[in-house]
């Protein structure tokens, strides 16, 4: 995030901490990242046992080597030991490991801070009270209340936790009703099973027009420009059931209308190779197919896939994604039960590509919980286990554009 705020004493930079980090964090080792006085970054990690202490600073230190301009850390260890236990500092190891780590590495290690359930403190402070300091001191900070009203306004909309910056909104049983009688009317993906109302599919194209058009729905949502209705959230959440739709998609939220426009006709030519195949007589070998002209199909298809990966610089369009993450949260929280898993990989990818790798675990983790066999899900899952964030998120943004990654973890 750019807005400036200020931080006079300890106590006041902890209660900014989760103003930069956009959550409460618990349990976790949050690492602020400095270019010179400006916060760059705000990395976060599960707070890990001792066992784990170096493996985990290794990472923290490798993603910030990667931050341009980086120079200086202050992390933050929240955790459930309280101070008082006779082994002093609670969360000490972590802490002294990555300061030291971080200091080898070049580091300026401004301050190292925990905060425990009965009090907080400085790694750095040698008269630190061995019951902490009271907590109060950060809930009483000015440093909040008064700073701008951009600051007061992030500090009033926090989420509980880093898996919850991507809010799925909570039912409405008129509009999940609704949403419920439009899905059971469309055929499946697959073409078994469910509804096939021709009213039904009447009633999008009369209500969507020219947005029954996925390529049009979607650049609607990602202008901000949707409506919210039943018929809008029921088609998103149909689309998304497709997988070649499903993938161009989160590919256009992110990029715009030209890689989507892409990614769409990759997927159709996909689709019209695969029927191909099928129509191909059993005799005949797949090499008699005519041969395809050197970098056709490869050269856009590896494109696509790289942005898909997250090996590209080429930044998403932040302003996009969180419109489209915020209906996307709509169109979850009101669709039926085992009808929202391809709408939850697309959420989770587009979380991800924001930096947002907490919220995007949590997300793959519901559509795994609500069709454990689904392909994409299980992929994503195995993919963000890896902690690898997009390429995209150490690269400089262009002058006046917001960061692609205003946190990581």
């Amino acid at each position: 995030m750019t807005t400036i705020i200020r931080a006079g004493a300890a106590h006041d930079f902890l209660a900014l901490v989760p103003v930069l980090a956009g959550y409460r964090p618990a349990r976790s080792l949050v690492c602020v990242a400095f270019e010179g006085n400006r916060t760059t970054a705000v990395l976060r990690h599960d707070l890990p046992d001792a066992d784990r202490a170096d493996a985990v600073a290794t990472a923290l230190l490798g993603t910030l080597c990667r931050i341009p301009r980086v120079d200086a850390i202050v992390p933050v260890a929240y955790g459930d030991r309280p101070f008082g236990q006779g082994d002093g500092m609670p969360n000490r190891y972590i802490l002294d490991c990555l300061a030291r780590r971080a200091e080898e590495a070049g580091f300026v290690v401004r301050d190292a801070l925990t905060v425990a359930p009965n009090g907080w403190g400085s790694m750095f402070d040698d008269d630190l009270p061995d019951e902490g300091m009271p907590l109060r001191l950060i809930e009483e900070s000015a440093a909040v209340s008064e700073a701008s009203t951009e600051v007061t306004e992030l500090a009033a909309g926090l989420a509980d936790s880093a898996a919850d910056l991507v809010r799925i909104a909570e039912p409405d049983d008129a509009l999940a009703g609704r949403i419920r009688v439009i899905l059971d009317g469309l055929p499946a993906p697959d073409g078994r099973g469910r509804g096939d109302d021709e009213t039904v599919v009447d009633l999008l194209e009369r209500v969507l027009g020219e947005a029954v058009d996925p390529l049009i729905l979607v650049e609607r949502i990602a202008a901000g420009r949707g409506d919210g209705s039943p018929e809008e959230l029921a088609w998103l959440l149909a689309l998304a059931d497709q997988p070649p739709i499903r993938d161009a998609m989160m590919l256009q939220a992110a990029f715009g209308p030209v890689v989507g426009e892409l990614a769409f006709d990759s997927a159709e030519d996909d689709r019209l190779r695969r029927d191909a195949d099928r129509g191909r007589d059993a005799s005949e070998s797949p090499d008699s197919a005519p041969p395809r002209a050197p970098g056709e199909h490869e050269s856009v298809d590896g494109f696509l896939s790289r942005l898909m990966l997250g090996r590209s610089t080429i930044r998403p369009d932040v302003d996009r994604v969180r419109a489209s993450l915020e209906v996307l949260g709509t169109a979850i929280g009101n669709a039926p039960i085992g009808r929202r898993t391809g709408a939850l990989c697309v959420a989770g990818w587009l979380a991800w590509a924001l930096g947002r790798g907490s919220a995007a675990g949590a997300l793959i983790d519901l559509a795994l919980d609500e069709t454990p066999e689904h392909t994409m899900a299980g992929l994503l899952h195995r993919f963000l286990a890896l902690g690898e964030l997009p390429e995209w998120a150490f690269s400089e943004p262009l002058p006046g554009a917001p960061s692609a990654t205003d946190r990581a973890e």
